[in-house]
Parts: C-alpha cells; sequence; structure tokens
C-alpha cells in the first residue's frame, strides 16, 4: 500500500516534530535559535525517508 512503510512512517513523524518544534518556538516571543532547529529537523525528514526508501524500507511499487 502506499506510503504504509517504516521510510514513510520516519520521513512523517520527523516533519511532524520539527515542524512542532518550530511553531511552539515563535510563541509567545520568537526563539530563533530554536526555530532553525526545528525547520533542519523538517526539512531532514525528507533526506532520511529517501534515504531510508533507497535502503529498502520504502514501499514496493506496484507494477502498471
Amino acid at each position: 500500500m502506499h506510503g504504509s512503510s517504516p521510510a514513510a512512517w520516519t520521513g512523517v513523524i520527523m516533519c511532524l516534530v520539527g515542524i512542532t518544534i518550530g511553531g511552539v518556538a515563535l510563541i509567545p516571543d520568537p526563539n530563533w535559535i530554536l526555530f532553525t532547529i526545528g525547520t533542519v529537523i523538517a526539512l531532514a525528514a525528507g533526506v532520511v525517508g529517501y534515504a531510508m526508501a533507497a535502503a529498502g524500507y520504502g514501499a514496493d511499487r506496484a507494477d502498471h
């Protein structure tokens, strides 16, 4: 099934954690260091998900 793989779950969870950290860092006064850390985590989620998929942890593609 599309997206039901360890690579997809890891990427989505990392992205959610990064966005949450970045969002909380902006309340009530912006903490730009913590915001940057959240942004880096969210952007790294795509790289980690792609690397895991390339390592064989992604969903198998259906032949059409």
